[in-house]
């Protein structure tokens, strides 16, 4: 029984299967912690073989060396989109800590082994929010479609411009702060009125202590109105996945 083998179809695919592997541990909503590497893994397979016709174009084969390269390159390059990926959906969790710290939350701060990241109330949900919203309005679909068009502009014998990744990470740095920001504006100028009335009513009659109610009263506001800013979560998830294409195809261009 003999049985043929395309081994530069085989070379191409493992190739593209590395980039996208690489890109889905950085990426999310990929990169939780509760999908098991091997699922991510057999994912980054999966994907490869759809990708593989685009992969394959115009690709001849390389030796030894070239090819350990090649996937050293890869690796690189689909870590490196995750990270863009990972660092623009960072504003929603960056929201949800501004919302604890200026609320009075920051003291009950945990760690989230799920999510890898230490914080309250608020900065979780919001992250447990933005993923589960990823899912339910497919837009991870537009962020791996940013990530299938790559494989136009860098092939999988080349590598990234490393020059354009950076430029994009300061530009995506300044994109989340200010992002979160805009989420969390509203909730927290509400926060800092309360707090400027607290000490004019401190001023006026020092024995009312009315800081003495600052924490409760902060809170209850918070609970009151955050309400308004995650029902606002829908659509500032769905710009930042048509953003996270949009970056994806700048920095492989």
């Amino acid at each position: 029984m003999n049985i043929p083998i395309d081994f530069t179809w085989l070379e191409a695919t493992a190739l593209a299967c590395v980039r996208i592997t690489a890109f889905l541990f950085f990426a999310p909503p990929f990169s939780h912690a509760t999908i098991p590497i091997r699922i991510r893994a057999m994912l980054g397979a999966g994907l490869a073989l759809a990708v593989s016709p685009v992969a394959t174009a115009g690709y001849e084969r390389l030796d030894t060396g070239g090819f350990l390269l090649a996937l050293v390159g890869q690796a690189i390059t689909g870590a490196l989109l995750g990270f863009l990926v990972l660092l623009l959906f960072s504003a929603i969790q960056g929201s949800g800590h501004l919302i604890d710290t200026f609320g009075g939350f920051q003291l009950a701060q945990a760690y989230d082994p799920g999510m890898a990241i230490n914080g309250a109330q608020f900065t979780r949900l919001f992250q447990m929010t933005a993923i589960v919203l990823l899912f339910a309005s497919d837009g991870y679909q537009l962020v791996l479609g940013g990530l299938f068009r790559s494989f136009d502009a860098v092939p999988v014998t080349g590598m990234i411009d490393l020059g354009r990744p950076a430029e994009a990470l300061v530009g995506a740095v300044g994109q989340m702060m200010l992002s979160a920001v805009q989420i969390a504006g509203p909730l927290l100028i509400v926060l800092f009125l309360a707090d400027v009335g607290l000490g004019l009513v401190t001023r006026v009659a020092p024995a009312l202590n009315a800081f003495a109610m600052g924490f409760p009263l902060k809170i209850a506001l918070t609970l009151m109105l955050v309400g308004f800013v995650y029902a606002a979560l829908p659509g500032v998830v769905g710009s930042l996945a048509q953003e996270a294409a949009k970056m994806l195809l700048g920095v492989t261009r």
